[in-house]
């Protein structure tokens, strides 16, 4: 196609497919009817006339390049009879009135003017004409709001779009040129998107002219921040194409760019102009998945080794955006980039340093990956960067970094390493933070640190507890979830405990129980069972919170099974006080109970069960158990495969089988054979429940006996 048909289907062109949405085809008619050198009531005419009548000249620095265009245009022929018609020309009284709009008399620069004169040349010069015009455009700063909005204006975006499709490489490639710069202003993004924009540019990935394709990627890289143009460029199979240019021997990827030849290094800006497309692509979840199915993964694992950084950024953006997804944190490991991006963390760039901070911290939750990260010596990097008070200000790399040690610290092995780097006392030192994702990420490192006694005492003896008892006040979910767990580790060290009762922290552990996000229940919940186990006399101090038991009850209501399971763990250690049993009782706790029976859920069973044996021996509890029909629910828990199902239920049994009724329910369910099997553990607990429930259905078949004979 050449130029001049270029031009004339920036006026008519329906769409690439037929099917794009033209918001700025309304713009292009316009420049038809009002003359096709761009003079529409937004855009600026050839030669601006002022408000006295003179004619403005153009910007200084700029005769050259709008007399050579206007040289060009003179020289050509008339295209079409419909470019230079009569309608071309602009009336004294719409330049008036164009003038007269306060939007763009106010503080507009003469730039503006000139840039849409270029524009004219574009639409109205031959060949020579537009290459020219694109040439001066260049030497505009298009990155300005003010520049990019005087194209937008008088239908340079329509001219530039259709363009791509010119048969003329000089053309397509100043376009291109242009739309990469220009297409960093989101509603420009749009614009494109609209224009058909997304077909031309994939088309163009195909072609075997270099400078093309990395100018298209470049485009597509702005213009894909955008949804809609994430889904067109998948659905044009752009993104097999993009991962295409990821295809780089392994000689330009480690060889500095001066070593390069002029071929090496138009395939290393490919390569960097794909990574960079492909990032933004990378935004959609379905996206993901083809770029997976296309074979990015060992391409970016070689793109990783490089020693050009501004390759190696968007790569590892790519991989730490889709590392949120299973599969890329399985190919990443087995690929063996966690060593590369481990590699990559002691780099001056800042941003490279958060992007591989974030992948160690989405690919961690995996004890390969987080032991990886230790034998790379990744443990280092990154305490480093938390240690670093330089960064601190830098509250996505202080982020990324602490949330990789959280992760990481869920191994025994990266622990003792932390511990040689003192990173408790790195992190307690960030507990002041006032960002919320830092502070989620510092305290979820704390809490698996403090699961082991000699973290417990530093946290302490650094002041940590009191800086976690007051972040209670905080309302940000994932962060109150985390110091539930911190605070419950913490609570099995009997001065942390003691600490902890003089700051009130139980007090506040359980308002969280109002929360009303189900994880923040859930994990207020099992905090309470150790502090109220270790608390000096519990019992008064649960009675001393007003309304706390009801609170708890009215928690068995809940549809999560997590929460359930942890208000069942909590009831179980309250009700071991006979004051707050009878409480409890009052509040139909037994009734609520054994709704519960039925469930599937082996960690749900085996609370409800402690629950059941701690509130049984209360009053009739156990005739009502009788009645309410949970023994036989109870019984059928003997059949599931964890232990600790097995403890709970026989204690809960041994409870129940007080009642004699009970124990004649317990025998038709077919109870014996279990507890004949769970009366041989190792361990005690079973054992002692297991025997004592036999016991109880011992005696009662033996005073059966007894009665028999007498009745006889």
């Amino acid at each position: 196609m050449n130029v001049a048909a270029a031009r004339r289907r920036s006026v008519g062109r329906g769409g690439v497919g037929g099917k794009a949405i033209r918001g700025g085809k309304a713009k292009a008619r316009n420049g038809a009817t009002n003359g096709t050198h761009g003079a529409t009531q937004n855009g600026g005419p050839p030669a601006v006339a002022s408000q006295n009548g003179a004619k403005e000249k153009p910007p200084e620095g700029k005769d050259k390049g709008t007399a050579a265009a206007a040289a060009a245009t003179a020289t050509a022929p008339a295209p079409e009879s419909y470019e230079s018609d009569s309608s071309d020309q602009v009336s004294s009284s719409d330049e008036e009135e164009r003038w007269k709009d306060p939007k763009l008399t106010n503080d507009v620069p003469s730039e503006y003017w000139h840039i849409q004169k270029l524009v004219k040349y574009m639409k109205a010069g031959n060949q020579t004409a537009t290459i020219v015009a694109l040439c001066c455009l260049k030497d505009h700063d298009l990155t300005t709001q003010m520049n990019q909005r005087a194209i937008q204006d008088c239908g340079g975006l329509e001219v530039l779009v259709n363009l791509l499709e010119s048969n003329d490489m000089k053309c397509r490639l100043g376009a291109l040129s242009v739309l990469s710069e220009i297409s960093s202003n989101l509603d420009i993004r749009r614009a494109i998107v609209d224009l058909g924009g997304i077909p031309l540019l994939v088309q163009i990935l195909s072609e075997p002219g270099r400078d093309l394709k990395i100018m298209a990627a470049e485009t597509i890289a702005n213009v894909a921040k955008v949804r809609l143009a994430r889904k067109l460029v998948r659905k044009c199979n752009g993104i097999p194409r993009l991962v295409d240019l990821l295809d780089v021997n392994m000689n330009c990827l480690r060889s500095q760019r001066d070593q390069l030849s002029e071929e090496e290094r138009e395939m290393l800006d490919m390569a960097r102009a794909g990574a960079r497309a492909l990032w933004s692509l990378s935004e959609s979840r379905h996206n993901k998945e083809l770029m997976c199915k296309s074979g990015i993964v060992p391409l970016m694992g070689r793109l990783l080794k490089s020693v050009h950084i501004d390759v190696v950024v968007p790569t590892m953006g790519t991989i730490q955006q889709c590392a949120s997804q299973a599969n890329y944190q399985l190919a990443i490991t087995t690929e063996g980039m966690i060593f590369d991006i481990v590699s990559h963390l002691t780099s001056d760039n800042l941003d490279l340093k958060r992007q591989c901070s974030s992948a160690i911290f989405k690919c961690a939750s995996d004890k390969t990956a987080s032991d990886m990260v230790r034998e790379s010596g990744g443990l280092e990097p990154l305490v480093g960067i938390a240690r670093d008070k330089t960064v601190r200000d830098n509250k996505q790399l202080l982020a990324a970094a602490t949330g990789a040690i959280w992760k990481c610290a869920a191994s025994e092995a990266n622990v003792k390493k932390l511990d040689q780097l003192k990173a408790v006392q790195v992190l307690v030192q960030l507990l002041n933070d006032e960002n919320e994702d830092v502070l989620t990420n510092v305290v979820g490192a704390i809490s698996e640190c403090v699961k082991y006694q000699n973290n417990r005492e530093i946290l302490r003896q650094c002041g940590g507890i009191p800086l976690l008892v007051n972040l209670l006040n905080m309302t940000h979910a994932p962060l109150l979830e985390n110091i539930a767990r911190t605070l419950k580790e913490c609570a099995s060290d009997p001065e942390s405990m003691t600490l902890m009762e003089e700051l009130d922290a139980i007090r506040l552990i359980w308002s969280l129980l109002k929360n009303s996000n189900p994880k923040v229940q859930a994990y207020a919940a099992w905090a309470l069972c150790p502090c109220i186990e270790n608390a000096k006399d519990s019992g008064e101090l649960v009675r001393s919170f007003v309304g706390a038991l009801e609170l708890v009850v009215g928690l068995l209501k809940s549809r999560d099974n997590f929460v359930l399971s942890a208000v069942c763990a909590a009831i179980a250690t309250i009700a071991r006080d006979r004051e707050n049993l009878s409480v409890l009782s009052d509040h139909k706790v037994i009734r609520m109970l054994a709704d519960l029976v039925y469930t599937t859920d082996d960690l749900l069973r085996e609370h409800l069960a402690a629950a059941i044996a701690s509130c049984a021996p209360y009053s009739t509890n156990t005739q009502e158990l009788g009645r309410l029909k949970t023994v036989t629910p109870i019984v059928g828990y003997m059949v599931s495969n964890n232990p600790r199902v097995h403890r709970t239920t026989a204690m809960a049994l041994q409870k129940l089988s007080e009642d004699p009724q009970n124990c004649i329910t317990m025998h038709q369910s077919g109870v014996v054979p279990f507890l004949l099997e769970t009366v041989g553990s190792k361990d005690r607990e079973l054992q002692e429940a297991s025997a004592g429930c036999l016991q109880n259905i011992r005696k009662l078949a033996l005073r059966a006996e007894e009665l028999e004979l007498c009745g006889e």
